[in-house]
C-alpha cells in the first residue's frame, strides 16, 4: 500500500505527538492489548480545551479498536461527584455515562460515598445495570469478612486471560461522613495487603497470566501505610495497577518492584493507555492528553456528546442566576491552598458560618454565645476569579451539601481538633482548617506525635494537643483551656469527619438545616452581593512558623572558691524585743510573657527573674500547658511570678 506525502506527514506527527502510543495504520494493533484508564473525573464529563471529556474517552476505545487492538477500560474513582453536572443527580449522571463509554470496570474511590450509602447503591445499581461491576475487595460487609461489593473480575482478550481487582482507601472513612459508611468496614494497611495478596493468588489460580489492580489509594504522604507504591512493595504478582485519589499525573508510570503504576492525574485532562504485547505481555505506558487528542485523533462519539450536553442544559437552567460578585480572586486551590494555609476564599467561608452560626442562635434564642467557625480544607473544591459569581460556580466550589452544625466543646478540645487538623501541615490535608472568630500558630518545626486512634477512623488524635498549636485568641480574648466555646462547623465536621472525632464529645450540638451554600448565600447578601477588597488578601488568622525551640540550657557552675578564715568577732548580747514588729504581706508580681523566637525557660528565667535556675518554677506554674519543659514553642504566652 502506498500512502501520499500529507498522509505520511500526518501519520509521523501523530506518532511524534502521541510517543507511538496510538498508532494511526489500521490493523496495526493486532495482538497487542490496550488498556486505557481513567481516575478522579470529579464529573468533569463536558469537553473542553482542557478536558477530553467522556466523549472522546469513548472515542479513544473505540478508536483503538479499529486498529484491531483489544481494549479494555477502566475508572479508579472519583468518578461521580464534582460538578453541578453530576451532583444534580447525586452521581447517577455518571454511572450512565460510564454505561453508555462501555467501561469494563470501575472501582469506587471516597467521594463516590460523598451523596450517602442509599445514594451510592443506587449508583451502583444502574452500573451493574449496564454491565459495568464495580470491584472493591476491602470494602467489607460490616462485622463479616465478605465484600460489600464484587472484589474482581476476569476478562478474556486476544488468548489473554487478565484478572482485575479492586481497592479503595480507607480514608472513606473520616473523608466521607461517618454516616455513609456506617454499614462497611475497609481493610487498611496489613489486611489489606494480605487481601490483595490473597486476591492475586486467587485470580492465578482461574489461570489469569496478567493481574490489573484498580485501586484508589494515591501516593500521598499523608497516606502512608496505605499507598499504591506501599501495596505494590507488599504484594507479589501485581503486574499492573491503576490507582487514583491523589491526583498525580504519572506520565510513562512509575515501576515499583515488577508492578508498573499508573496513574492521569484529574479531571479528564489525560486518558492513560497501556499498550500490553499479548506475547511477552511487555507494557508501555502512555498518557494522552485533551490537547493532543484533540489535535491528533479528534474522535468523539456523538450520541455521548450530545447525552451531556443535553443534561448541561438543564443543570444551568436549574441553577441559572447571580450569586454575588468578587471584586478580588479568591483562592480554592487545593496546594499551595485550602489544604496548606489560609486563604482568602477560606476566610470567606469561615466568615460565612460565623455569621449564619450567630444569626441562628440569636433567631432560636439558644442562650450561647457562638465564638468560633471552621471550614475544612477539602470541602472547598476550586477557585473563584474575579467578576460576577453565578449559582453554577457556587455550587461547584462548595458541592456536598453539608448542613451547618453548632458544636460546644472546651478549649482543651478546640486545641485538640486544631491540632489533629494540621498533623500534616505544610503538606497538604483536606482537614486543614480555615478559621473565623479565633487566631492560632502552627510550628511546623516541632514535632507531631500520634495518641490514640479515633475510633472508625485511620487518623490518630495528637498525643500533646498545644505541642505544635497555639491558639492566640478566640473573640479577640485570651484563650481558655477550660472555657466552653461554641463553634460552627459543617455536619460532615460535627459528624466526626476526617480530623474533627473530638467534636462528637462537645456537650451541645445542633443542626441548623441550613446548607452550607446557602450560608454563603445570606452572608453575601448582608454584604450588599458583593465580596469587596476586604477579602484581597487572607486576614492573619492562621500563622505557619518553622521555629526550633531550645530545651532549657543547664547552667554552667562556677567552682566555689578557696574558704578563708573568718576574722573573729566579738559577740554582743542580742536584746530581743517583748513584741516581734509585724510583716507586711510579700505582693507577688504575675505578668504574661509571650515565647519568642531562641526562648528556653532558663534564658526566660535568667532574664526575668535574674536566675536562669528559676525555670523550674516557671515550669511549675505553667504546668497546665507545658507538658515537657524542654518543648515550648513561639507564641505561647506563660505566666511569671516575680
Amino acid at each position: 500500500m502506498k500512502y501520499g506525502k500529507k498522509v505520511l506527514s500526518f501519520l509521523l506527527s501523530t506518532a511524534m505527538v502521541l510517543g507511538m502510543s496510538v498508532p494511526a495504520l489500521a490493523g496495526t494493533m493486532d495482538g497487542k492489548l490496550v488498556i486505557i484508564h481513567t481516575n478522579d473525573m470529579h464529573g468533569y464529563y463536558q469537553t473542553g480545551e482542557k478536558c477530553i471529556g467522556i466523549a472522546g474517552v469513548k472515542g479513544l476505545k473505540d478508536y483503538y479498536t479499529a486498529q484491531g487492538a483489544d481494549v479494555i477500560l477502566l475508572d479508579a474513582g472519583d468518578f461521580s461527584q464534582g460538578t453541578t453536572l453530576v451532583n444534580y443527580s447525586k452521581g447517577l449522571k455518571a454511572a450512565e455515562y460510564l454505561v453508555s463509554a462501555d467501561y469494563d470496570a470501575a472501582s469506587l474511590g471516597n467521594h463516590e460515598f460523598d451523596f450517602g450509602f442509599d445514594s451510592l447503591l443506587d449508583m451502583v445499581a444502574v452500573l451493574k445495570a449496564g454491565n459495568v461491576p464495580v470491584i472493591d475487595a476491602n470494602i467489607l460487609k460490616k462485622g463479616t469478612n465478605q465484600p460489600y461489593f464484587d472484589a474482581s473480575i476476569v476478562l478474556e482478550k486476544g488468548g489473554m486471560k487478565i484478572g482485575v481487582f479492586g481497592l479503595d482507601t480507607a480514608e472513606t472513612q473520616t473523608k466521607s461522613s461517618p454516616s455513609s459508611v456506617k454499614d462497611v468496614t475497609f481493610l487498611d494497611g496489613e489486611a489489606m495487603y494480605e487481601k490483595a495478596q490473597a486476591e492475586v493468588d486467587a485470580l492465578k489460580a482461574k489461570g489469569c497470566d496478567y493481574i490489573v489492580a484498580l485501586v484508589h489509594l494515591g501516593v500521598d504522604d499523608e497516606s502512608v501505610g496505605r499507598r499504591s507504591t506501599d501495596v505494590a512493595k507488599a504484594v507479589k504478582g501485581i503486574d499492573l495497577m491503576i490507582d487514583g485519589h491523589s491526583h498525580t499525573v504519572m506520565d510513562g508510570g512509575e515501576k515499583v518492584n515488577d508492578t508498573l503504576i499508573v496513574s492521569t492525574g484529574s479531571y479528564l485532562e489525560n486518558v492513560g493507555t497501556v499498550v500490553i504485547e499479548e506475547s511477552s505481555k511487555a507494557a508501555t505506558a502512555k498518557l494522552i492528553s485533551a490537547a493532543d487528542y484533540a489535535t491528533s485523533i479528534g474522535k468523539y462519539d456523538e450520541a455521548l456528546t450530545k447525552m451531556v450536553a443535553a443534561d448541561k442544559a438543564e443543570v444551568d437552567a436549574y441553577y441559572a442566576g447571580l450569586f454575588a460578585k468578587t471584586e478580588v480572586d479568591l483562592n480554592g486551590e487545593r496546594e499551595p491552598g485550602v489544604r496548606t494555609e489560609e486563604t482568602n476564599l477560606g476566610d470567606f467561608a469561615a466568615d460565612a458560618f460565623l455569621y449564619v452560626g450567630k444569626k441562628y442562635a440569636q433567631e432560636q434564642n439558644l442562650g450561647i454565645s457562638v465564638d468560633v467557625a471552621l471550614s475544612n480544607g477539602g470541602g472547598i473544591r476550586a477557585s473563584i476569579p474575579t467578576g460576577d459569581i453565578s449559582m453554577n460556580t457556587l455550587y461547584t466550589v462548595f458541592p456536598y451539601g453539608n448542613t451547618v452544625a453548632l458544636v460546644t466543646v472546651t478549649g482543651q478540645q478546640l486545641l485538640e481538633v486544631l491540632e489533629a487538623s494540621t498533623f500534616a501541615t505544610p503538606t497538604a490535608l483536606g482537614g486543614f482548617p480555615q478559621i473565623a472568630g479565633a487566631e492560632f500558630t502552627v510550628n511546623t518545626a516541632m514535632e507531631y506525635k500520634n495518641g490514640a486512634q479515633y475510633p472508625d477512623s485511620t487518623y490518630y488524635a495528637p498525643a500533646a494537643p498545644g505541642s505544635r498549636v497555639t491558639i492566640t485568641s478566640v473573640g479577640g480574648k485570651a484563650f481558655d483551656l477550660k472555657a466552653k466555646y461554641t463553634v460552627v462547623v459543617n455536619s460532615f465536621q460535627a459528624e466526626g469527619g476526617d480530623t474533627y472525632y473530638a467534636l462528637t464529645q462537645g456537650s451541645f450540638k445542633q443542626d441548623t438545616g441550613i446548607i452550607d451554600a446557602e450560608a454563603l448565600i445570606q452572608y453575601v447578601d448582608s454584604m450588599k452581593g458583593v465580596i469587596g477588597k476586604e477579602y484581597a488578601k487572607p486576614q492573619g488568622r492562621i500563622n505557619i512558623v518553622s521555629e526550633p525551640v531550645a530545651a532549657p540550657a543547664v547552667p554552667e557552675v562556677a567552682p566555689a572558691p578557696e574558704a578563708t578564715p573568718a576574722p573573729e568577732v566579738v559577740k554582743e548580747p542580742v536584746k530581743v524585743p517583748e513584741t516581734a514588729p509585724k510583716t507586711e504581706p510579700v505582693q507577688v508580681a504575675t505578668d504574661v510573657y509571650k515565647v519568642v523566637k531562641g526562648d528556653s525557660l532558663w534564658k526566660i528565667a535568667k532574664e526575668l527573674l535574674g536566675d536562669g535556675n528559676q525555670w523550674k518554677t516557671i515550669y511549675e506554674n505553667n504546668k497546665d500547658q507545658i507538658k515537657d519543659p524542654a518543648m515550648i514553642y513561639v507564641g505561647q504566652e506563660l505566666i511569671i511570678k516575680k
